[in-house]
């Protein structure tokens, strides 16, 4: 007859710890194709509004499967959200996409990234140009506090193919207009510098086109009213999107005398290299 060990004598099996590990507060998707959630903080965790970490979950294999993700929440936030699109054989989003509060990912706290303030010369009016959740550093950037001491008025640029790809964002300024504590913060009157300039290029909206045909012939400037296009005397901008966006818009700015700029040397208007999506 085989013995039985006494309970305090059996091993306990554990569940994996993932390195780095962060716990998922909250989830919401916004399509079938977006979403975003937040995690709790590494309490050691800095950063500046804009950067970007690396997160993401175990692969098949039990190794870290991980993507640079911008944080799109501010530098002051004691939650870190991200902006994520879903792809459906994607070898990350297609287990990302469906985390839930309590699971856990993985976040290497060791942020970075061009889109942060540091890296611009002082100017009046700031662009933010975005293509899809590329608004993500740019919902951390809005509610920075630097962003309205150091500009006059701060104009964000949203595009995506259907309207309600755009919800994210506009529900985001929404609130921040509303919001009293940002107000507390930053000062009375701080949301009236935003101006939110929403395309879509597929479904019909109040605004259609692609923002690099607009900035070419004139249409933002006209229905901004801006008289005399963007220039480097003023002007700066961020730009977060594909691959082949960041490259319209950085001939489009140059066109207009700006000229790209680093954290180690600043200029008029930087880009996001790490973000492609």
């Amino acid at each position: 007859m085989t013995e039985m060990k006494p309970v305090s004598e059996v091993t306990a099996v554990k569940a994996p710890v993932l390195p780095d590990a962060q716990t998922v507060t909250d989830v919401k998707h916004w399509t079938d194709s977006l979403f975003s959630f937040k995690v709790s903080r590494p309490a050691s965790l800095r950063f500046r509004s804009g950067e970007f970490v690396m997160i993401g979950l175990l692969g098949d294999n039990g190794k870290p499967l991980l993507r640079a993700y911008s944080i799109a929440s501010p530098s002051w936030d004691e939650e870190l959200e991200f902006y994520s699109i879903k792809v459906q054989d994607g070898p990350l989003t297609s287990k990302l996409q469906h985390i839930k509060p309590g699971d856990q990912i993985i976040l290497r706290p060791k942020p970075v990234g061009t889109l942060v303030h540091d890296a611009l010369l002082p100017g009046k009016r700031l662009w933010f140009f975005a293509t899809g959740t590329g608004f993500a550093p740019f919902a951390s950037l809005l509610r920075e506090p630097q962003t309205y001491e150091d500009y006059d008025e701060v104009i964000i640029t949203h595009t995506c193919r259907e309207v309600a790809e755009l919800e994210y964002g506009r529900q985001l300024i929404d609130g921040i207009r509303q919001d009293e504590m940002l107000a507390e913060l930053m000062g009375e009157g701080f949301a009236d510098k935003i101006r939110y300039y929403p395309t879509t290029t597929r479904e019909e909206s109040p605004k259609m086109g692609r923002i690099t045909t607009l900035l070419q012939d004139g249409e933002v400037f006209a229905d901004l009213g801006i008289e005399g296009g963007i220039k480097p005397e003023t002007d700066r901008a961020m730009v977060c999107g594909s691959l082949a966006f960041n490259l319209d818009i950085k001939e489009i700015l140059e066109g207009f005398g700006l000229r790209e700029g680093a954290n180690s040397e600043p200029k008029e208007f930087v880009i996001e290299k790490a973000f492609v999506g």
